[in-house]
């Protein structure tokens, strides 16, 4: 799609990606009177804002996280106008709730799409392509070593570790974020094999979305009071500011494994010290990201996170009209995660 245009529709300031004709903005990371948030990452969606509007499925995770907001919900598909601007959100697949944000003004249309992936994990609403004239992209896995398999086979290896440990023993431990990856973990996890035991921050989300007629496995919420005896041979899903810390030093013998994109790269296993990496993230990896983008038959791309640079250069040698734009977005990382630090007590 081509337009021509005096002045971008969306654009990105001190505060975040502002929409001046509207005057709102999109997933700010400093305060603003009106925030559209694509989703409950906390990297996405901050506190401070004076309103927020979300999709209806991302609005309990969100509110649950920031607490008293001013939260509004808008269901995928539906229109609505602000000073002669038509927004609409629809699913990125990234998570549960997750969502791309289309913005319409004078003919011209843009989306900000946040993160995304093309897989259909059966937990986050599949990713629906929208055509626009420009589109903002994230580039977490923008190069074409990652190059992910579908989730079955990422679950059958995960299970079979799971099985392995059991037979000999051990805890095994693994690591998601507490917000979209650990439910997708638990969705494919085997419970045959044993108990799930989870860590408060990850709990607090599954009770979440159990509250919103989402089916996930029985899951136990780790307490002091339980045992340090009842853990070897079943399985414990903690958030990653969970490796290293005291509270992992309950669960032995133990065997440490970490679902990430970045378990691409063998550097990022060893310098994280675990014994498994398994590759499953929820951002596209470089095929899909391109398949995404052709999809939309945007003429413009501007590229917020990720590999931008690289990415940016890779876009123009296509003929794009690409840009990179700075950010304070930072996709997947193994050495953080999307938890609020209220959620991080690591205690007993």
């Amino acid at each position: 799609m081509k337009h021509k245009s005096s002045t971008d529709l969306l654009q990105f300031t001190p505060k975040g990606i502002w929409c001046p004709p509207a005057d709102v903005y999109i997933d700010p990371w400093r305060p603003v009177k009106k925030a559209m948030i694509t989703h409950g990452h906390a990297d996405h969606s901050r506190y401070g804002h004076r309103s927020y509007l979300a999709s209806t499925t991302a609005g309990p995770a969100i509110k649950y996280r920031l607490g008293d907001i001013n939260l509004q919900t808008i269901n995928f598909g539906e229109k609505i106008n602000v000073n002669g601007v038509q927004f609409s959100f629809h699913p990125a697949g990234h998570i549960l709730g997750s969502a791309q944000i289309r913005v319409e003004h004078k003919g011209e249309v843009w989306v900000a799409s946040g993160d995304y992936k093309l897989e259909d994990d059966g937990l986050a609403e599949a990713f629906e392509p929208v055509k626009c004239h420009t589109f903002i992209t994230e580039s977490t896995f923008g190069l074409p070593v990652y190059d992910w398999q579908p989730q079955e086979a990422v679950f059958a290896d995960i299970n079979d570790w799971w099985r392995k440990n059991a037979a000999e023993g051990k805890v095994s431990f693994i690591t998601g974020y507490s917000l979209g990856k650990a439910q997708r973990i638990l969705q494919g996890l085997d419970s045959s094999i044993g108990k799930i035991y989870t860590h408060g921050a990850v709990e607090n989300i599954n009770e979440v979305m159990r509250l919103q007629g989402i089916p996930l496995p029985d899951t136990i919420r780790v307490t002091g009071d339980i045992s340090s005896k009842d853990y070897p041979t079943n399985l414990v899903l903690a958030p990653p500011s969970a490796l290293n810390s005291a509270w992992m030093k309950k669960f032995k013998p133990i065997s440490i494994a970490i679902a990430s994109g970045w378990m691409t790269l063998r550097g990022a296993r060893r310098r994280k010290a675990v014994e498994r990496g398994f590759v499953l993230s929820d951002h596209v990896d470089w095929k899909d990201l391109n398949k995404a983008i052709e999809a939309t038959e945007a003429s413009r791309v501007i590229v917020t996170h990720g590999y931008t640079s690289i990415y940016t250069k890779y876009l123009l040698e296509l003929g794009l009209d690409a840009e990179a734009a700075q950010t304070e977005f930072t996709g997947e990382s193994i050495d953080e995660d999307d938890t609020p630090s209220d959620e991080k007590d690591t205690t007993l």
